[in-house]
């Protein structure tokens, strides 16, 4: 209890902001895996990511008010301080981060680099990371910024790219995200045992408690509220799982490393504290998802109707790699190869589009997106299928290429 006093209303402030942040990598590979109902794989993938930014620009907020001097303000004027605070970098930094998605759009559009896919890939790079390094050069949150231009580039810029360019994109992305998510989580390994921790078991416990208690005052409520307003309903079922997923990884151990608390046995007291919240939702929470998944049937309704050769052949093929997409990825709807027409027909037309998605069908997708022409399309066929030959003829010559290994695969 002598420990926990010495943690200011600020400190605790700073605390709870670092450890809301969310990382579901596990359960949504568990979802892909098990054919899980598309609409809870969204919420609690949408809320993971939205929920790291805010987590993010609310530590950074409390760790600022530790840094004044604040003694001679009251409380009120501190919350208004705080709150002024954290409203211009989540707002400023989506403005900067969506106005950088919607120039890239404009520019790819406009600027034809199909054919030097090196040189578009080179664009593409730069206006992704672009929003980071203007964010933090002017006291933004880069993460807001990179996470609201990463929406915009998705939906507007992929599109404008040539069939090469996406593909190499979405695999280089995910291969260095998975790297760079690999490293995080083997510092934090190794952090266990090159650190100086400082453990108050009673402080550990309440925290668990509280994160567990927190999380569910917050899905429970808020889910029934959204149920008046939503034609796909959150079930009772999809709550608990939502609940049950509030894993917390690389964002609140890395938040916890670099907040500048004093003394420093705060930052260790924290620190230590956090690093047992990571390990103990990953480890119970993440390892008990795929039995309780399958314990209260929350797959899909359309994979419960396929046959049941393929239902018994899905339960022995269950894959959670996080990287193995490749074949998703060319087949996705990510490669845009709608023509003008087609566009037109299948979505402008539609009468079930309203609000923002008929605005972005009818003006913003085509001001900001490339529609096809044929030639397009037939020139890109080409680009795919020479590029595929070529790849073939080299596996063919290749040290381990023959003509049995050639009759095996076909």
């Amino acid at each position: 209890a002598e420990v926990i006093c010495k943690l200011n209303m600020t400190d605790s402030f700073a605390f709870g902001s670092l450890i809301s942040a969310v990382d579901p990598v596990a359960t949504i590979a568990i979802f892909n895996a098990l054919n899980v109902d598309p609409v809870l794989n969204m919420l609690v993938f949408g809320e993971s990511i939205l929920n790291d930014a805010v987590s993010i620009v609310l530590t950074n907020t409390a760790e600022g008010l530790t840094r004044e001097h604040t003694s001679d303000v009251s409380g009120w004027q501190t919350f208004l301080q705080a709150l002024g605070y954290f409203l211009k970098m989540f707002f400023g930094s989506a403005a900067l981060g969506t106005l950088t998605g919607l120039i890239s759009a404009v520019v790819l559009k406009h600027i034809d680099l199909r054919k030097t896919p090196s040189l578009e890939f080179g664009m593409m790079i730069i206006f992704a990371y672009l929003p980071y390094g203007l964010s933090e050069g002017i006291s933004l949150s880069g993460i807001m910024a990179i996470l609201f231009s990463g929406i915009v580039m998705s939906h507007y810029t992929h599109h404008n790219l040539s069939p090469v360019t996406q593909i190499l994109m979405q695999q280089t992305l995910r291969t260095v995200a998975f790297m760079c998510e690999t490293c995080v989580f083997a510092f934090l390994g190794l952090s266990i045992f090159s650190f100086p921790h400082k453990f108050e078991m009673s402080f550990v416990i309440w925290c668990i408690v509280l994160v567990l208690f927190g999380r569910a005052v917050n899905i429970f409520p808020l889910s029934y509220l959204l149920n008046f307003f939503r034609d796909h309903k959150i079930t009772p079922k999809m709550m608990f799982i939502m609940w049950f997923s509030g894993l917390r990884g690389a964002i609140p151990y890395a938040l916890s490393l670099h907040l500048g608390l004093e003394p420093i046995e705060k930052r260790q007291l924290i620190g230590t504290t956090t690093i047992i919240i990571v390990l103990f939702t990953i480890l119970l929470l993440g390892g008990g998802t795929m039995p309780l998944i399958r314990l209260i049937d929350i797959e899909d309704s359309k994979a419960r109707r396929k046959s049941k050769k393929d239902f018994r052949k899905s339960k022995k093929d269950i894959n959670l790699s996080k990287t193995e997409k490749m074949g998703n990825t060319i087949e996705s709807e990510h490669l845009s190869e709608l023509t003008e027409e087609e566009y037109e027909a299948h979505y402008i037309k539609r009468q079930d589009l309203k609000g923002f998605m008929w605005l972005d069908a009818k003006y913003l997708n085509p001001f900001f997106t490339r529609r096809l022409t044929q030639e397009d399309l037939h020139h890109g066929r080409i680009q795919m299928k020479t590029l595929t030959n070529k790849w073939y003829e080299e596996v063919r010559q290749g040290p381990s290429g023959s003509e049995d290994d050639e009759q095996e695969l076909l």
